[in-house]
């Protein structure tokens, strides 16, 4: 007797979820999302004015999007992920349902459910679609998790910097962020 075939979901069926469901499609599988903490939400949101008021100032073409925000990493249909931010630098990338293709960053803060998806799966996901930098801010730890994917692959190593470093955003040379500062 044959095995049965795992179903592989697609853009439809991302886009076909109940109302209020929050969710990634990620390799044709569908992952629920949990509701955020408060130390992830004041992280997120501190980040978020932090870079978005970085832009503003510079005048620059970048813009800069907070969950829930869909984001199609492949024309494949089958990777849908809502980082915690996702900062486009092409606005051509900017659809009506969300950014179609890579966003230049994207930063990610773990949380109980998503250790594992943010540590293991999107790393390799992320640098095979063409993110150039992704950052896993982790509040349990107290650290940042720096992957830059837009240099030399043989630097591809993360980084892991202490919440009371200065990191140096790789797509802005002149804008450091201290996590600890921001809390």
């Amino acid at each position: 007797m044959p095995l049965l075939k795992p179903r592989l979901y697609t853009s439809d069926d991302y886009w076909n979820l109940p109302e209020n469901t929050r969710a990634e499609l990620i390799d044709g599988q569908l992952y629920n999302m949990t509701p955020s903490s408060r130390i992830h939400q004041r992280i997120s949101g501190q980040l978020y004015i932090t870079i978005g008021t970085y832009i503003e100032e510079h005048r620059g073409n970048c813009q800069i999007y907070a969950a829930p925000f869909a984001v199609n990493l492949d024309c494949e249909d089958k990777n849908w992920v809502e980082p915690d931010l996702s900062v486009i630098c092409d606005p051509d990338k900017l659809t009506d349902r969300g950014c179609s293709g890579a966003p230049d960053l994207i930063i990610e803060i773990v949380s109980p459910s998503s250790r594992r998806m943010d540590y293991v799966q999107k790393p390799v996901l992320y640098l095979n679609s063409g993110v150039r930098e992704y950052w896993i801010v982790d509040p349990v730890k107290k650290c940042t998790t720096v992957h830059l994917y837009d240099q030399d692959p043989a630097e591809f190593a993360p980084v892991i910097f202490p919440f009371e470093s200065d990191i140096r955003v790789g797509i802005y040379s002149d804008l450091c962020i201290n996590i600890s500062k921001l809390l």
